[in-house]
């Protein structure tokens, strides 16, 4: 069944990745960065602190920025123990895709999908009840996930196990959040 799974994935991969037209690389090597998102992270923030009050949202933003330390230290402490090469790394396929970006690290399982998929769910979980287009922030880490099989770096399975460690890390991390802050806080209100 591995081997099922691996070949799907790299098929996969190499059919989307062959589907990209070079009048959007612009866009897709655009959207692969993180820094291009520092505006939403800062719009998460504002709303955080518009919906909560001060000290409540330092806590929520807290957790946050405790999360992706842990989901980022997952992601590479899976990628050294697994060692799968990315595709751009990949001599069988370096030369039958497209190139955007060059990166030498390993690729399972995707960085950039699980700290975006995971920021993404743990914000739609605090502000779900305050905001009810707040769904819409998904869109971010869909097309953050897909930039990174645009540019040629990431399998769809990276992608896919990326985004299930950052929705169920929000998960955690929210609960956490409401087994281990919510009573301090109100106990602090009371006194």
């Amino acid at each position: 069944m591995l081997e099922w799974l691996l070949e799907w994935d790299r098929n996969t991969f190499v059919y989307l990745n062959a589907l990209g037209i070079e009048q959007y690389d612009v866009f897709w090597s655009t959207v692969t960065k993180i820094t291009t998102w520092i505006p939403l992270f800062i719009f998460f923030g504002v709303l955080i602190f518009r919906n909560f009050s001060n000290r409540q949202a330092l806590f929520v933003i807290l957790t946050v920025l405790i999360m992706v330390l842990f989901v980022t230290t997952l992601t590479d402490l899976t990628k050294e123990a697994v060692a799968r090469l990315r595709p751009n790394n990949d001599e069988g396929l370096n030369t039958v895709i497209r190139i955007l970006r060059s990166p030498t690290g390993y690729s399972f399982f995707s960085g950039h999908s699980s700290s975006s998929f995971s920021i993404t769910t743990i914000v739609f979980l605090f502000l779900r009840k305050h905001i009810k287009w707040v769904g819409l922030f998904y869109i971010w880490p869909l097309l953050f996930a897909l930039s990174r099989i645009y540019v040629g770096v990431h399998f769809p399975v990276d992608l896919i196990v990326g985004a299930l460690v950052g929705i169920f890390s929000a998960w955690l991390f929210y609960r956490l959040y409401h087994i281990l802050i919510v009573p301090y806080l109100r106990l602090n209100r009371l006194e």
